[in-house]
């Protein structure tokens, strides 16, 4: 009787790795409830824009750039401004453009490192008496403006051929001070916090 139970224990310890064997190969990884935490989700790439939504562009309406600050540079995003900038007056130009400036970006430029320096108090009009023609005063001095909103303003208002003269934006203040011309050139594009001037334009 001891000899028979003798060999049957070695049988069941076989049958039982056996056994073994095939759970772990059919199973595989074991489930478990515990959440398992991968990571965030990878980010979007940096000064990288979604298309925008043509679908989504109102009526009399004229496609744009302004700039952005990206990456410490100034990076061009498209807008849709409510003018038809070729039958529009150059200061409804230049207060389209200054609104879209002053938005705070869309979630997914935010998300993709844009912002803007431009005040959402900031204001513009048109030039006083005395003034050069093409001369647009903002209702802050341009040199209290930080110099990345300056460079906004100042290389958005080049793109529109309306609002440039001689290659330069001229650009005034609250103050009795004559306005200056302003130039984008690359430099002011990849350095911001340098905005080339040409001194004092002349009243005359």
């Amino acid at each position: 009787m001891r000899s028979e139970r003798r060999g049957r224990r070695p049988a069941a310890a076989v049958a039982g790795a056996v056994l073994c064997a095939v759970l772990a190969s059919g199973c595989g990884i074991r489930t478990t409830s515990v959440p398992v935490d991968a990571g965030p989700a990878p980010s979007r790439v940096p000064c990288a824009v979604p298309a925008p939504d043509a679908t989504a562009e109102p009526r009399r309406s004229t496609a744009a750039e302004i700039y952005l600050v990206c990456n410490s540079q100034l990076v061009t995003v498209d807008r849709t401004v409510r003018v038809q900038e070729a039958k529009s007056d150059r200061l409804t130009v230049a207060v389209a453009l200054l609104d879209e400036l002053r938005k705070e970006p869309p979630g997914p430029e935010r998300q993709a490192g844009f912002s803007t320096d431009v005040p959402s108090t900031l204001r513009v009009s048109g030039p006083r008496a005395g003034d050069p023609k093409g001369a647009l005063r903002l209702s802050a001095q341009p040199e209290d403006l930080t110099p990345e909103a300056l460079a906004q303003i100042v290389c958005t208002y080049t793109e529109s051929d309306p609002l440039v003269r001689d290659g330069t934006v001229m650009l005034g203040g609250p103050g009795a001070y004559a306005p200056r011309g302003y130039l984008c050139t690359a430099e002011t594009k990849a350095s911001p916090k340098a905005v080339p001037t040409l001194g004092a334009v002349r009243l005359s």
